[in-house]
Formats: structure tokens, C-alpha cells, sequence
């Protein structure tokens, strides 16, 4: 039995197989070649789209700060600090007095209180609200008012520095006033209306 067999008398002859493997391949090969370039060619008209956009909102752009030098060229000097005036009135009134407060309680030491704020200027700079601000405040200790400082200054929301101290003496102790220049930010997350938003939902939870 061994000796009839032959493995090359009966050869492969089933050609169908390999041609159908290879058309496949070439098939999926298409397939994927006509989809990367579907999505090229799809990522290409989105960032023409993305680009058309953008040079419309800088022709916008460029469009609106013409007009505004020109109605600023026409307005007479009068005009021009009564709009300066509006709009700082606009910025005081979206500026949050509570949470100037809370910021200045979260950083103030044990040692140190506060006798007097007084605003100089409220601004509105890249969505943020700035305010300069003359703080006055007491303490017995000067190193708890410069680590005040340091916290003040490294917290992020403000810049201060010393302007004046002055020696204060009562009946039963002595204690010194300091008086800052201040500059703060008011932080990103915070505005007016959600400050009114929260204390409306503090009253519901009551």
C-alpha cells in the first residue's frame, strides 16, 4: 500500500481558492482605501469650513473695532468719560462684595482684622472683574500681617503690598494699623447672578 502511493500523480489542482483569497483582498483593500480617503477628503472640507469661519469672525472682528474708533472719534470729551463712567458703574454693580469677603476671611491669620475697605476702581478685564482696593487692618503682630501678605499675594486672586504703618495706643493695649493697596480678582467661577442663584436655592432647601 505504501508503494502506491503517489502525492505527485494527484497534484493541486483547485485554482478557484487562491483567486478568491486574492480578490478578497483586493476587495477589502479598496474598501479601506476608498474610506481613508472618504475621510480626508470629509477633514478636508471641515477645516476649509473651520478656516472660512475663522477669517469671517476676524473680518467681523477687524469691522467692529473700526466702528468703535470711529463713534469714539465722535465723541466729544464729555461723552467719553460719561461712557468710561457707565461702564464702570456696570462692573461695580456685577461685582461680588460677598465673595471679596469670603476670599479675604479665608486667608486672614488669627491675629489680624480688618477696620476699613475702601474701592478705588472696578474694572472688567478679559471676562474677570478687577478691583483696586485700599484695605486697612489691625493687628499687635507685624509678622502676622506680612504672612498675610505672602498668603495674599501667592493665593492667586490678589496682589498686595504694604503702603503705611501707624502705631495705635489704647487704654489696655497698643496694637498698629496697616493699610494695603490691594488688587483683586475676582475668580472665574463666580458671578453676581449665581450668587443670587444660590442663595434662592438655600431659601428652597429651608
Amino acid at each position: 500500500m505504501i508503494e502506491k502511493l503517489n502525492l505527485a500523480s494527484y497534484p493541486f489542482r483547485n485554482r478557484r481558492v487562491p483567486i478568491l483569497f486574492a480578490s478578497f483582498l483586493l476587495i477589502c483593500t479598496a474598501f479601506i482605501f476608498a474610506f481613508a480617503l472618504s475621510r480626508y477628503q470629509e477633514a478636508k472640507r471641515n477645516d476649509e469650513l473651520l478656516q472660512k469661519q475663522i477669517k469671517e469672525m476676524r473680518a467681523q472682528l477687524e469691522d467692529y473695532r473700526a466702528k468703535n474708533e470711529q463713534v469714539k472719534q465722535t465723541l466729544t470729551p464729555e461723552q467719553r468719560a460719561l461712557l468710561i463712567a457707565a461702564h464702570k458703574l456696570v462692573a461695580q454693580k456685577n461685582f461680588g462684595w460677598s465673595r471679596l469677603l469670603s476670599d479675604l476671611e479665608s486667608i486672614m491669620p488669627a491675629g489680624v482684622s480688618v477696620s476699613r475697605i475702601s474701592v478705588e476702581n472696578v474694572v472688567r478685564r478679559a471676562d474677570r472683574t478687577q478691583a483696586e482696593l485700599e484695605l486697612s487692618v489691625l493687628s499687635r503682630d507685624y509678622q502676622s500681617v506680612m504672612n498675610m501678605i505672602e498668603a495674599m499675594n501667592s493665593s492667586g486672586n490678589f496682589r498686595a503690598e504694604l503702603r503705611s504703618q501707624s502705631l495705635q495706643k489704647k487704654d489696655y493695649f497698643t496694637f498698629s494699623e496697616y493699610k494695603l493697596f490691594v488688587i483683586y480678582n475676582q475668580p472665574f467661577a463666580y458671578s453676581a447672578n449665581s450668587e443670587v442663584a444660590r442663595k434662592a436655592q438655600d431659601n428652597v432647601g429651608r
